[in-house]
């Protein structure tokens, strides 16, 4: 099925929520107005449906192969990753000090869900080569940023994220690869990674792997781990492309989903040793490699919305022309499309609600990183810093385990025709899965959110939200609507029960860690869900703010019943997700271990 960009929400969420209005004052994004994020977003919408998604299915289907040490990707892909390097996609929100465009997150943001929505397992390679950048322009020398940073921005070549090993998965602290000084201050890398995403492709000319190691004599655990770059190729004074490091894949995944994207086993230093390059200091590594993660983390975020965007779509078109059954209402005497059955009409509905108010939460969040970046007062960048901080577990953890739920339900509304292949629904279930598992479980976002981002302040933070929460119920209380009335009924019970959690959190972590981290998935969904409902709520107001004037009625409509669905249908879980972690806690640990 064809893929259709989401246009109008996305550019509803960057104007009315996102505020591109004053993001474009700030320093350095005064050319990214509305006017530029819909003309970025029309050109990006064409390159994806055109281009990009009608590989999706193809990519399935024939997915990357691995012969004599050569990772060939499926047919097509090389083609289109040629014509999005020269569109300059790989560039967009990067800095035009080295060829980026330096656009705003908030745009973006947009142009990658659409790219995810259109093929996956394409968009990872680019995905990594972002995270890449991100770390280089933050820990780089001014060497490495000249060797490397150009090529990357442009796509030239790209990037990978090399932390896991046989033995350290989510625990980094038993990386073994090891990394040998030498006299010209260069070391020489020695180890096995793996799960490494386009660890090895035909796509570009060079791959600049970013790998964890451990220097000789470092401390033990986290703090001595160090980050490297290291190429595929080594590269010369003059930029030029030289012999190949003693870097090589031998072997790459078989994989539920995602199958046209290569995950790589690579081998470093079989030959002698791999030639690296220290990115900052020496035992600091963990520390950059988290700014390509939270880079990655956000990203997957995105990745989840846009694969749910897929779905919904697919089952929508499936249910406007599967005939089936007269309608329980009698308004039919003749079997009608399953568009006309209300459980039908739930499900997709659900599937609707969830996309839209996981793109109003990750399009927010986009902003506010604008913000923390270049925001002239500098109280305003660290409340935006804050907030963002906060906002990346929610937007990986929540906005992928709804991925999830609405491929099933995709899945579902297909009935048993769903469950065949060729149909296309399953794809994505399967694709989804990876999403709630790759740069971090779900637990270790909700870890994260108990820990540094609840547990460590008192819950400073999540209050100051949930006080911004509470503003936003009492223009919903002036509305005097219908939908804004049962929309702040239940945004207020979700943030009652949100703040009572957050208390839990903050109160017992240290005295009954147990207990509080039993309940740090049910915390990361309520807070993501009660923040995609608050972000829902400010599009009701704006939506009836530009239906009373007229501006796109239908639209506007369609945003304020999408809104109101999601109060009744999914914010009102919130008060049963607070009840099981601060009532349930023992609950979790009452079984012995041995009974299990």
């Amino acid at each position: 099925m064809s893929y259709t960009a989401p246009l109008k929400d996305m550019l509803f969420d960057i104007e009315h929520l996102a505020n591109i209005a004053q993001v474009s004052q700030m320093p350095g994004l005064e050319d990214a107005g509305l006017e530029t994020a819909q003309a970025v977003l029309e050109e990006c919408a064409r390159f994806n449906q055109d281009v990009v998604a009608p590989l999706n299915v193809a990519g399935d289907q024939h997915p990357s192969s691995f012969k004599d040490g050569k990772v060939s990707t499926t047919p097509g892909f090389k083609e289109a990753f040629a014509q999005y390097v020269a569109g300059g996609w790989q560039g967009l929100q990067h800095p035009a000090d080295f060829g980026g465009q330096g656009l705003p997150k908030t745009i973006g943001a947009a142009c990658g869900e659409m790219l995810n929505s259109a093929n996956l397992s394409f968009a990872l390679c680019p995905l990594l080569s972002d995270g890449a950048i991100e770390a280089l322009l933050t820990a780089g020398s001014d060497a490495l940023k000249a060797t490397y940073l150009e090529k990357l921005v442009s796509g030239q070549w790209t990037g990978t994220m090399n932390l896991t090993e046989p033995q350290a998965g989510s625990d980094l602290s038993l990386v073994r690869s090891r990394a040998e000084p030498q006299p010209d201050g260069s070391y020489k890398i020695f180890g096995t990674k793996i799960f490494i995403t386009y660890g090895e492709h035909d796509m570009a000319e060079n791959i600049v792997h970013l790998v964890l190691a451990r220097v000789a004599g470092a401390p033990e655990g986290v703090k001595g781990i160090s980050l490297f770059v290291v190429p595929k190729f080594m590269v010369g004074q003059d930029g030029a492309l030289g012999e190949r490091n003693d870097v090589h894949c031998v072997s790459i995944e078989h994989k539920l989903g995602i199958k046209a994207s290569p995950t790589a086993v690579l081998q470093y230093g079989d030959h002698g040793g791999a030639v690296g390059y220290i990115v900052g200091e020496e035992n600091r590594g963990l520390e950059y490699m988290f700014i390509m993660m939270n880079s990655a983390r956000y990203a997957v975020g995105v990745q989840g919305i846009a694969l749910a965007e897929r779905a919904y779509q697919h089952a929508v078109a499936y249910a406007k022309d599967r005939v089936q059954s007269r309608p329980v209402d009698g308004s039919m005497n003749a079997s009608a499309a399953i568009i006309h059955h209300p459980d039908v009409r739930r499900m997709l509905m659900t599937m609707r609600a969830y996309v839209e108010g996981c793109r109003a939460m990750a399009t927010t969040a986009a902003a506010a990183y604008d913000g923390m970046h270049h925001h002239p007062e500098a109280e305003t960048r660290k409340q935006n810093q804050a907030f963002y901080e906060f906002m990346v577990p929610l937007v990986k953890g929540y906005s992928t385990e709804m991925s999830l739920e609405v491929a099933s339900l995709g899945v579902q509304v297909h009935g048993g025709m769903g469950f065949i292949e060729e149909t296309g629904a399953a794809q994505y279930l399967r694709d989804a899965k990876i999403l709630t598992i790759y740069e971090g479980t779900t637990a270790i976002q909700a870890n994260d959110l108990v820990g540094r981002k609840t547990a460590r302040d008192g819950g400073q933070v999540a209050k100051a939200i949930a006080a911004q929460i509470e503003k936003t119920e009492a223009e919903l209380g002036q509305s005097g609507s219908a939908a804004a009335a049962s929309m702040a009924a239940r945004l207020k019970t979700a943030r009652e029960a949100f703040v009572d959690v957050v208390a839990f959190v903050a109160g017992q972590t240290k005295a009954s860690p147990n207990a509080v981290f039993a309940g740090s998935v049910p915390y990361l969904m309520l807070a993501g869900n009660l923040v995609a409902g608050w972000q829902l709520a400010r599009s009701l107001l704006a939506a009836e703010q530009q239906a009373a004037s007229g501006t796109d009625v239908e639209f506007m409509n369609a945003k304020i019943a999408t809104a109101r669905f999601y109060a009744e249908h999914i914010l009102n879980k919130a008060p049963g997700l607070r009840d099981s972690i601060v009532d349930g806690a023992e609950s979790v640990t009452a079984l012995a271990l041995e009974a299990f």
